[in-house]
């Protein structure tokens, strides 16, 4: 079997909305490594403190695992690994480099991933991600050290990545979403 068959057996799901979150999860999963890159080459400064946003890695790629086993349970994994690793971050880089912007698809995903009868899920993430805006700033000096410019730098590195994984989890979400809405439409016609 190929690596891509693989994968996709491994993030499949005959719900659209777990197949969905568990897609995702593997795209920030395999970005995270060459995050520390990025870093390096657009931002500077000391890009050996991306490394602690491995941390979180593990818990991108057990979404699809969990979502086999408790498919709402896989879907808030999702956003609440995304919202651990902006605190691990802020910590890493300091709430300057724009970390913060990644909560918006954290958000996004808590609010999409879920239907009607599943909203005990979402207030409990939203509150979350609310909590971590408010808290980063008061995390104390960043691990790594990054000058005036390599902020600038990383401030719009990281509101162009936000940007970007917004638009996947739109993407993936919305068609999930979208096929909800026609099933339900279907079923009641």
């Amino acid at each position: 079997m190929s690596r891509s068959r693989r994968v996709g057996a491994y993030t499949a799901h005959e719900d659209a909305r777990t197949a969905a979150c568990s897609t995702i999860a593997l795209v920030v999963a395999w970005n995270q490594p060459i995050y520390p890159f990025y870093v390096h080459w657009i931002v500077g400064g000391d890009a050996w403190s991306a490394c602690w946003t491995f941390l979180s890695t593990p818990f991108f790629v057990a979404v699809p695992w969990l979502a086999t086993r408790d498919s709402r349970a896989g879907r808030a994994l999702l956003p609440a690994a995304g919202i651990a690793n902006m605190i691990v971050s802020a910590k890493a880089f300091g709430p300057a480099s724009g970390v913060a912007w990644f909560l918006i698809p954290c958000v996004l995903v808590a609010l999409l991933a879920f239907r009607r009868g599943e909203r005990g899920y979402v207030a409990p993430l939203l509150v979350l991600a609310a909590s971590a805006f408010l808290v980063q700033p008061h995390l104390g000096a960043p691990l790594g050290s990054f000058s005036a410019a390599d902020y600038a730098r990383f401030a719009r590195m990281n509101l162009y990545s936000a940007i970007g994984l917004s638009f996947v989890v739109l993407w993936s979400l919305g068609r999930a979403w979208l096929r909800d809405q026609n099933r339900s439409a279907r079923v009641t016609a």
